[in-house]
């Protein structure tokens, strides 16, 4: 982790962790669920995992490590005993307001993950491990398993507040483009169980995998 003290940067932190190659990081608030800092990290791995990294006095640590995380029953699950992500997740990302993230796997499928607060983990999760007992906790709440018909899911960005409630971008290997919307009215979902439908495709955006995609920052 690098800073910039005006002139040049300078390393703060080298975060070690993952059994394997770090393919994405993002940047989201910390809402007072973990350590000191106004921020924490997440990042993604050729490990099939994501892990949460949280600031305490100057120092970073791994605050939560998701991998492991059952999907529930109501929602669609992988092919290997109902586990998120089955295969390198290739990029992770943060919704406006940051109590959601959303990351995209090899193994073709898109999840959604909610932050709780420490009293809501108590109270809806209270055998959750976690660092310090005021953490927040994570959790899965939604999965697309099929994001781009079975192709990996190598990009993910999460639309600005303006460009309309609940879309995200996603870019994969069967060359496309999709866009997916959050299904918002009545019925049709709740902030614990999200539905997404596909509100468009560009397919064949590309001759070959697409591999980033990012939203104009003024839509």
């Amino acid at each position: 982790m690098e800073e910039d003290d005006g002139e040049a940067f300078e390393c703060l932190a080298v975060l070690q962790g993952h059994d394997g190659d770090v393919k994405s990081i993002a940047f989201g608030p910390s809402h007072n669920q973990w350590g000191e800092g106004e921020e924490i990290l997440v990042s993604a791995s050729y490990d099939n995992t994501i892990k949460v990294w949280a600031e305490e006095a100057g120092d970073w640590y791994c605050a939560m490590t998701l991998g492991e995380d059952s999907v529930p029953q109501s929602m669609p699950s992988s092919s290997s005993g109902g586990i998120v992500h089955t295969s390198t997740v290739w990029s992770v990302g943060f919704a406006p307001g940051g109590v959601r993230f959303f990351s995209g796997s090899d193994d073709g499928a898109m999840a959604i993950w909610k932050l709780y607060t420490a009293t809501e983990r108590k109270k809806l999760f209270p055998h959750e491990q976690v660092v310090s007992s005021t953490d927040g906790l994570w959790k899965c709440v939604g999965r697309l398993p099929d994001a781009h018909s079975s192709y990996a899911v190598f990009s993910i960005d999460c639309a600005p507040t303006r460009a309309g409630h609940g879309r995200i971008a996603s870019a994969g290997g069967d060359n496309s483009i999709n866009i997916y919307r959050e299904e918002s009215s009545v019925g049709n979902g709740t902030s614990d169980a999200p539905k997404f439908s596909l509100e468009d495709v560009a397919v064949d955006a590309h001759d070959g995998d697409v591999n980033c995609i990012k939203w104009h920052p003024r839509d």
